[in-house]
């Protein structure tokens, strides 16, 4: 894997729409080469997103109260809460890389930084036919801990990775996550418990290089 620094900017709880209009700015910033590769680390209040081809059975009851939002990015519903760490990527691909070879790099640098805090963790082959298995699961209980849903315009990536740090895992279970019905949700403190969200972020951070 070769060497890509990458800028830090570092929010804590920010609206998901506000969110969504920063990162377009940053987005027009990198395509026009007035800003460098970037790793935005922040959560979101509890939300729902989907992407275009989510199922109507997939999303949660409305009687939880949580909104859920139509979402640019690649994949299906994912949901961001307190207690997550989003990451969210405007990377300007080399010439001849897509969006797909960017998150499998993004998948392998989570992987090691995963093994860092001390869980291990793998990235997945889709099989022929199969519901996209992109993310980051766990090694030995085989739950998926992270969500990967990126997109890429003029040759600049957006949205990017949530990994589920020391929050409420409920809300995964009242919608299908990843248009997977039986995958498993899991945190870094269900895999590791004790762990929180001051131990993670630096080290998700130094796996992308970012300062």
């Amino acid at each position: 894997m070769r060497s890509r620094p990458l800028t830090l900017i570092q929010d804590e709880l920010v609206d998901y729409d506000k969110a969504m209009a920063q990162m377009a700015d940053l987005v027009t910033e990198r395509q026009r080469d007035s800003r460098p590769d970037t790793l935005w680390l922040l959560s979101h209040p509890p939300v729902y997103t989907i992407g275009r081809r989510t199922p109507a059975e997939h999303l949660p009851a409305p009687e939880h109260g949580i909104p859920v939002v139509e979402t640019t990015r690649g994949g299906q519903l994912t949901y961001h809460g307190p207690g997550q760490l989003v990451g969210y990527l405007i990377v300007k691909l080399a010439t001849g890389e897509g969006v797909v070879d960017y998150i499998r790099e993004v998948e392998h640098r989570l992987v090691a930084a995963l093994g860092r805090v001390g869980i291990q963790a793998r990235r997945r082959d889709t099989p022929p036919g199969s519901e996209l298995l992109t993310g980051v699961w766990t090694a030995e209980t085989g739950r998926k801990i992270v969500s990967i849903g990126m997109r890429q315009s003029r040759g600049v990536t957006s949205h990017g990775f949530a990994l589920n740090v020391d929050g409420d895992l409920s809300p995964w279970r009242w919608a299908v996550a990843c248009g997977l019905p039986d995958v498993d949700m899991t945190s870094v403190a269900r895999e590791l418990p004790g762990t929180d969200m001051d131990r993670v972020r630096p080290i998700i951070a130094e796996a992308f290089e970012a300062g």
